[in-house]
Protein backbone atom coordinates (compact mmCIF):
# COMPACT_ATOMS: atom_id res chain seq x y z
CA UNK A 1 0.00 0.00 0.00
CA UNK A 2 1.59 3.40 -0.74
CA UNK A 3 1.45 5.72 2.35
CA UNK A 4 -0.69 8.26 0.75
CA UNK A 5 -3.39 5.29 0.78
CA UNK A 6 -2.72 4.68 4.22
CA UNK A 7 -2.92 8.17 5.23
CA UNK A 8 -6.29 8.58 3.39
CA UNK A 9 -7.98 5.30 4.55
CA UNK A 10 -10.63 4.93 6.48
CA UNK A 11 -10.18 3.78 10.41
CA UNK A 12 -10.51 0.66 9.75
CA UNK A 13 -9.23 -0.48 7.16
CA UNK A 14 -6.26 1.33 8.55
CA UNK A 15 -6.44 -1.28 11.52
CA UNK A 16 -6.51 -3.82 9.18
CA UNK A 17 -3.51 -2.91 7.08
CA UNK A 18 -1.60 -2.85 10.66
CA UNK A 19 -2.48 -5.65 12.38
CA UNK A 20 -0.64 -8.11 10.82
CA UNK A 21 2.29 -6.70 11.74
CA UNK A 22 1.50 -7.09 15.34
CA UNK A 23 -2.26 -8.20 16.72
CA UNK A 24 -1.71 -5.73 19.95
CA UNK A 25 -4.89 -3.23 19.50
CA UNK A 26 -3.08 -0.41 21.51
CA UNK A 27 -0.18 -0.42 19.20
CA UNK A 28 -2.43 -0.55 16.04
CA UNK A 29 -5.16 1.78 17.38
CA UNK A 30 -2.06 4.87 18.16
CA UNK A 31 -0.47 4.15 14.70
CA UNK A 32 -3.77 4.36 12.45
CA UNK A 33 -4.84 7.64 14.48
CA UNK A 34 -1.65 9.38 14.45
CA UNK A 35 -2.02 9.61 9.99
CA UNK A 36 -0.75 11.69 8.26
CA UNK A 37 2.53 10.80 7.65
CA UNK A 38 4.77 12.89 6.13
CA UNK A 39 6.98 9.61 4.98
CA UNK A 40 7.23 5.88 5.24
CA UNK A 41 10.24 7.06 7.44
CA UNK A 42 8.48 8.85 9.96
CA UNK A 43 5.57 6.57 10.05
CA UNK A 44 8.30 3.79 11.10
CA UNK A 45 9.98 6.07 13.76
CA UNK A 46 6.34 6.37 15.19
CA UNK A 47 5.40 2.89 14.94
CA UNK A 48 8.46 1.89 16.41
CA UNK A 49 7.86 4.36 19.45
CA UNK A 50 4.50 3.11 19.99
CA UNK A 51 5.33 -0.31 20.31
CA UNK A 52 8.28 0.80 23.45
CA UNK A 53 7.46 -0.42 25.46
CA UNK A 54 4.53 -3.41 24.98
CA UNK A 55 3.13 -4.44 28.09
CA UNK A 56 3.56 -8.44 29.12
CA UNK A 57 -0.41 -8.65 28.42
CA UNK A 58 0.37 -7.24 24.65
CA UNK A 59 3.21 -9.54 24.58
CA UNK A 60 1.40 -12.79 25.44
CA UNK A 61 -1.07 -11.86 23.14
CA UNK A 62 0.97 -11.13 20.13
CA UNK A 63 3.00 -14.08 20.39
CA UNK A 64 -0.10 -16.38 20.42
CA UNK A 65 0.21 -15.81 16.40
CA UNK A 66 3.55 -16.54 15.99
CA UNK A 67 4.96 -20.09 14.61
CA UNK A 68 7.53 -22.07 15.86
CA UNK A 69 11.08 -21.05 14.10
CA UNK A 70 11.81 -23.86 11.59
CA UNK A 71 7.41 -24.59 11.17
CA UNK A 72 6.68 -22.71 8.81
CA UNK A 73 2.20 -21.61 8.76
CA UNK A 74 0.36 -22.74 6.16
CA UNK A 75 -2.55 -20.20 6.26
CA UNK A 76 -3.78 -17.73 3.53
CA UNK A 77 -3.48 -15.07 5.79
CA UNK A 78 -1.15 -11.83 5.11
CA UNK A 79 0.39 -12.45 8.76
CA UNK A 80 1.03 -16.33 8.00
CA UNK A 81 2.57 -14.49 4.47
CA UNK A 82 4.76 -12.70 6.14
CA UNK A 83 6.09 -15.25 8.57
CA UNK A 84 6.83 -17.97 5.85
CA UNK A 85 8.87 -15.02 4.06
CA UNK A 86 10.80 -14.10 7.34
CA UNK A 87 11.60 -17.78 7.62
CA UNK A 88 13.04 -17.97 4.57
CA UNK A 89 16.63 -18.65 5.64
CA UNK A 90 15.17 -21.72 7.71
CA UNK A 91 15.64 -24.87 4.97
CA UNK A 92 13.40 -27.41 6.17
CA UNK A 93 15.38 -30.06 3.55
CA UNK A 94 18.53 -29.63 6.12
CA UNK A 95 17.08 -32.25 8.49
CA UNK A 96 20.40 -31.80 10.95
CA UNK A 97 19.01 -28.45 11.37
CA UNK A 98 15.72 -28.66 11.66
CA UNK A 99 15.98 -31.06 14.47
CA UNK A 100 18.16 -28.83 16.30
CA UNK A 101 15.94 -26.30 15.90
CA UNK A 102 12.71 -28.43 16.96
CA UNK A 103 15.08 -29.92 19.83
CA UNK A 104 15.95 -25.98 20.95
CA UNK A 105 12.48 -25.04 20.72
CA UNK A 106 11.38 -27.63 23.18
CA UNK A 107 14.16 -26.76 25.25
CA UNK A 108 12.94 -22.72 25.55
CA UNK A 109 9.07 -23.90 25.38
CA UNK A 110 10.32 -25.57 28.62
CA UNK A 111 12.00 -23.06 30.13
CA UNK A 112 9.70 -20.11 29.19
CA UNK A 113 6.47 -21.36 28.45
CA UNK A 114 6.02 -20.03 25.19
CA UNK A 115 7.85 -20.09 21.42
CA UNK A 116 11.19 -19.23 20.72
CA UNK A 117 10.64 -15.86 19.40
CA UNK A 118 13.28 -14.01 16.88
CA UNK A 119 13.29 -11.80 14.08
CA UNK A 120 14.20 -14.36 11.60
CA UNK A 121 14.53 -12.10 8.58
CA UNK A 122 17.87 -11.39 7.47
CA UNK A 123 19.60 -14.01 9.64
CA UNK A 124 20.46 -17.19 8.97
CA UNK A 125 19.22 -20.83 9.99
CA UNK A 126 22.50 -21.35 12.22
CA UNK A 127 21.98 -17.36 13.51
CA UNK A 128 18.85 -18.32 14.75
CA UNK A 129 20.34 -21.74 16.09
CA UNK A 130 23.23 -19.92 17.85
CA UNK A 131 20.82 -17.12 19.18
CA UNK A 132 18.24 -19.91 20.74
CA UNK A 133 21.18 -21.45 22.65
CA UNK A 134 22.57 -18.33 23.94
CA UNK A 135 19.18 -17.21 24.91
CA UNK A 136 18.42 -20.92 26.61
CA UNK A 137 20.91 -19.52 28.82
CA UNK A 138 18.81 -16.13 30.22
CA UNK A 139 16.65 -15.73 32.93
CA UNK A 140 13.04 -15.26 32.48
CA UNK A 141 13.23 -11.57 33.26
CA UNK A 142 16.01 -10.98 30.72
CA UNK A 143 13.96 -13.23 27.98
CA UNK A 144 10.98 -11.26 28.56
CA UNK A 145 12.82 -7.67 27.51
CA UNK A 146 14.57 -9.46 24.25
CA UNK A 147 10.95 -11.10 23.09
CA UNK A 148 9.40 -7.54 23.51
CA UNK A 149 12.38 -5.78 21.27
CA UNK A 150 11.84 -8.53 18.94
CA UNK A 151 8.39 -8.13 18.46
CA UNK A 152 8.88 -4.20 18.33
CA UNK A 153 11.49 -5.26 15.28
CA UNK A 154 8.77 -7.92 13.73
CA UNK A 155 6.31 -5.25 13.66
CA UNK A 156 8.73 -2.42 12.53
CA UNK A 157 10.27 -4.60 9.54
CA UNK A 158 6.70 -6.09 8.68
CA UNK A 159 5.24 -2.50 8.44
CA UNK A 160 8.02 -1.37 6.47
CA UNK A 161 7.42 -4.22 4.00
CA UNK A 162 3.51 -3.14 3.86
CA UNK A 163 3.88 0.89 3.15
CA UNK A 164 5.83 2.66 0.52
CA UNK A 165 6.23 5.98 -0.66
Amino acid sequence: MKLAEFNTADPARAADTLRPCIDVKRWVDTVAAARPFPSTDSLLAFAAEAADPFTPAEVESAMAHHPRIGERPTAATTEASMSRSEQAGVDPADTALAEALAQGNRDYEEKFGRVFLIRAAGRTASEILQSLKERLENSPAEEDTIVAQQLREIAVLRLEGLITE
